[in-house]
């Protein structure tokens, strides 16, 4: 639940952490840089697209198969298949090189750089300068190979390019949201009596959490948990249902209507101690034991009204639920303090008293100063006109 609004309020709290929204860091701001990126990215992607199509993928395949076949027998044979090396080598050498040649047809593009690498190597005595040649002359058949790994590079730095954009999309329209919220309440009139909503919003929460105390003290266990049961059905009243073997067993073993700081004692006493207070102590543990915490955090909250409150519409559909949940178990005057609240949603300044009351709880000083300045509204211009600049990067990305 928020604030109640008997809770005092700390209008203008230089002192509270985080009082003054930073601007986005620089890292955040650069949102022409990143759509400059994007565009760069989709036109490498286009020209290495356009690369691969004027051979086509299929040829440029063979062509990158050739070449790290050629690759691997250069690598693997440099050492046994030169100088006074080992004979069988070389000959081994040169006949599988030259099958690489062979099994390419003549008008797949960098032939010709296969035919001089094998020129390079077919010699009566092979050296490391011949290995090195044939590797150099197969350069244009490896930059044809490149093609399609450029391609794939291009499309991950497309790839990477729109997350960033995405992502730095997300952080500005959190950004621009804020800023507008900013905004929205610095233009508040703090002048604005909020006491006329706030007086009968913190008498009937104080009434309802004394009632409650005394309900909770009081009556048996399994009549309050019945009401929160009951509550917890109830859209505005956040109540966590009870669980239901905890419900079960109170139903069918009252503890002779202990109350629930009695049921809570209980759970501390031994076994022995137990039996003089309840039928079947082991059964009480292993029901009541579990569920202990969800026992001692039950409180009036969820049947207070928030500071500062909701819209009038919604305070209203409150107050209708509160008056009938408030009515099974605290005193007429506390259900009276409930109807009380819906004059306080009637109020006919009631947007503007919330509005008032909401800055008032919100925002420091330094951002009453940002908006009254312009600051805020300039930022938010700046953040809208980054946000369309990457939305359109975005969207050229998509077409």
């Amino acid at each position: 639940m928020a604030r109640d609004a008997d809770a005092a309020p700390k209008p203008n709290a230089t002192s509270e952490p985080n009082a003054t929204p930073d601007p986005l860091p620089d890292a955040e701001r650069d949102a022409a840089a990143l759509a400059a990126t994007l565009r760069e990215a989709r036109e490498r992607r286009a020209d290495a697209e356009a690369a691969v199509e004027e051979h086509g993928e299929s040829t440029l395949s063979t062509v990158r198969d050739a070449v790290q076949r050629a690759d691997r027998l250069l690598d693997r044979y440099v050492d046994s298949a030169t100088g006074t090396g080992d004979f069988q080598a070389y000959v081994e050498f040169q006949g599988e090189f030259a099958a690489v040649v062979e099994g390419l047809d003549e008008d797949v593009p960098g032939h010709d750089a296969f035919e001089r690498a094998n020129e390079a190597v077919d010699g009566r005595r092979l050296s490391e300068s011949d290995f090195q040649r044939a590797r150099e002359a197969l350069s244009p058949a490896r930059d044809l190979a490149g093609r399609l790994a450029e391609r794939e590079a291009a499309e991950t730095a497309v790839h990477d390019a729109e997350r960033d954009a995405t992502r730095r999309l997300d952080a500005l329209d959190d950004r621009i949201a804020e800023l507008e919220r900013l905004v929205e309440l610095g233009e508040a009139d703090l002048t604005a009596p909020t006491e006329e909503l706030r007086e009968p919003i913190a008498a009937y929460n104080d009434a309802v959490r004394d009632a409650f105390d005394d309900f909770r003290r009081e009556a048996p266990a399994r009549e309050l948990l019945a009401f929160v049961a009951d509550a917890a059905e109830t859209p505005f009243v956040d109540y966590a249902a009870p669980p239901p073997e905890l419900l079960a067993f109170l139903d069918s073993s009252p503890a002779d209507g202990a109350a629930l700081p009695d049921l809570l004692e209980y759970a501390d006493y031994s076994a022995s101690k137990l039996d003089h207070y309840v039928d079947d102590s082991g059964t009480f543990t292993a029901r009541v034991r579990p569920h202990r915490t969800y026992l001692e955090r039950l409180s009036a909250a969820p049947l207070t009204v928030d500071w500062p409150p909701l819209a009038a519409e919604t305070l209203r559909f409150q107050r209708e639920e509160l008056v009938s949940v408030v009515a099974k178990f605290a005193p007429e005057e506390t259900v009276a303090r409930a109807r009380e609240l819906r004059e306080a949603a009637d109020h006919p300044d009631y947007e503007r008293l919330r509005r008032a009351a909401e800055a008032e709880a919100e925002l420091s000083d330094a951002e009453f100063e940002r908006v009254a300045s312009g600051e805020a509204a300039a930022e938010l211009a700046e953040a809208r006109e980054r946000r369309e600049l990457l939305t359109d990067a975005l969207a050229d990305a998509d077409s």
